[in-house]
């Protein structure tokens, strides 16, 4: 039967329902979750939820019914039920919502069950639930209808329940360490705290050009100025660049600051709460993902960003030649880019980043690829820095940050001159907020929806994403 023909049957039934003076698009119902129902369980009780499954058998039939919490067969029975409200159960349809009264019993197979006393429609379908959702080969379906890859997938149920539990598990670890959550602009006069394209709107009444964040730091580093000495947002924050298995424009972030800290300390804070979230999600050290195992048993390897380029045969990295030879060596396309440190950013991408898979931390940057980091002791060359890789994908950004204003204005003085895809203007008003003293600090961002995607074993970053974002339809 086609679509459309089915789509006309139900709304023949949906006229039926209205033809017995009974509103198909119900209101509230008292009821309990169905994960919570046993055998043990006596006298009435009411649960909702959508039809999954109906197999009829004459006078009778049995139902899968399924709510957030998980699914219950249900039997409709006519010699229970009466004439009128099986002649009701005939008008249902796999997909419409129904709140159910009845009693628990055991079939002889053993299965949980409920026989249903009485039933009320709640909401009735009108589209068509997919039969083998796994089927499908264009996912981006399931990305543009995400409302049915929930209802008929327990694989991506299962994923954003695991989401909910990660994020909650990292606010109860901040919260426990004395963190405090905050909120900070979403819409900035100077986009800065990372190195990316932003996104331009306009505010009418002010006559002003603003710009969707591309990261919260600069803010929250205002806030410890302020006294504030332990914060944290779990922020979404926008790039205006391309999308992958591993970027959306739009996307959520953790950001903290622990005042009198510093790198080491974010290293520590890192390796601990992510371990203590595997532990609480999975209840052990090692997961699967993908093709491969990632083991989080601390401690967690260390490597100096200078040591990798000594592993590719590079001794000393500022030899543009010797990285350009590299690339040719290797077979690699430079993709016409001539900075070195963008030259080095994609040689690490291609052939250092994908050996990277139990958690490491690359650790000691350049003072030129980090502007807002206090300089390592005794070499001003590098700063106090660390990333964290897991799976083969950067995960977390972390720093000593720089608290001394007149070397803060150099760095942002000698960051314009590089290329650049944001505005290039100096943030004045945070220069002077440090002025006013901002204390020594550590501060640690990660990746929530890559972190997420690894910890789930999910291929691309839209899998983890309830809306990515996605082309128009054409």
């Amino acid at each position: 039967m086609s679509q459309d023909s089915l789509k006309n049957e139900k709304k023949a039934k949906l006229e039926w329902w209205k033809s017995q003076g009974i509103e198909p698009y119900g209101r509230k119902f008292d009821r309990e979750p169905i994960a919570g129902l046993t055998a043990e369980r006596k006298g009435i009780l009411s649960i909702a939820g959508r039809i999954m499954t109906i197999r009829r058998h004459g006078k009778a039939a049995f139902c899968d019914l399924a709510d957030w919490s998980g699914k219950v067969q249900i039997y409709f029975k006519k010699d229970v039920l009466g004439d009128v409200l099986f002649e009701r159960f005939k008008n249902l349809d796999v997909g419409d919502i129904v709140g159910v009264k009845g009693e628990v019993f055991t079939t002889h197979t053993g299965q949980l069950t409920v026989l249903v006393k009485d039933f009320v429609l709640l909401s009735k379908i009108l589209g068509t639930l997919p039969e083998k959702w796994h089927g499908l080969k264009d996912v981006e379906v399931r990305f543009r209808r995400r409302y049915l890859d929930l209802i008929v997938n327990s694989e991506a149920q299962n994923v954003f329940a695991t989401r909910i539990k990660i994020i909650n598990c990292i606010r109860n670890f901040l919260n426990n360490l004395g963190f405090v959550e905050v909120e900070t602009p979403m819409m900035q006069t100077i986009p800065g705290g990372a190195e990316a394209r932003p996104f331009i709107t306009h505010h009418n009444a002010l006559d002003m050009d603003l710009y969707l964040r591309i990261a919260p730091e600069l803010y929250l580093k205002r806030l410890l100025v302020g006294g504030m000495e332990k914060v944290y947002e779990i922020n979404r924050s926008f790039r205006n660049e391309g999308i992958s298995t591993l970027h959306n424009p739009e996307f959520t972030m953790l950001e903290l600051y622990s005042a009198y800290g510093d790198y080491q300390e974010m290293m520590s804070l890192t390796e601990t709460l992510i371990t203590s979230i595997v532990r609480q999600i999975f209840d052990r050290d090692e997961i699967d993902f993908q093709d491969t195992k990632i083991n989080f048993q601390s401690p967690w390897k260390k490597i100096y960003w200078e040591d990798c380029w000594k592993n590719l045969g590079i001794d000393n990295w500022r030899d543009i030649n010797r990285v350009k030879q590299v690339f040719s060596e290797r077979h690699i396309d430079t993709e016409e880019k001539e900075d070195i440190f963008a030259l080095l950013d994609l040689l690490f991408k291609r052939c250092i980043e994908p050996t990277l898979i139990d958690p490491t931390f690359i650790v000691k940057f350049p003072v030129e690829t980090s502007p807002l980091a206090k300089s390592w002791p005794g070499d001003p060359s590098m700063v106090e820095r660390f990333e964290l890789f897991i799976g083969g994908f950067e995960i977390a950004n972390a720093y000593s940050e720089l608290n001394d204003p007149v070397e803060q204005k150099i760095r942002f003085e000698q960051e314009i001159q590089r290329p650049s895809e944001r505005p290039k203007v100096i943030d004045e008003d945070y220069i002077e907020a440090l002025e006013y003293g901002m204390p020594p600090a550590g501060g640690l961002g990660i990746g929530i929806d890559r972190l997420i995607m690894i910890l789930t074993g999910c291929t691309s970053i839209r899998d983890v994403i309830l809306f990515p974002l996605l082309r128009p339809r054409q």
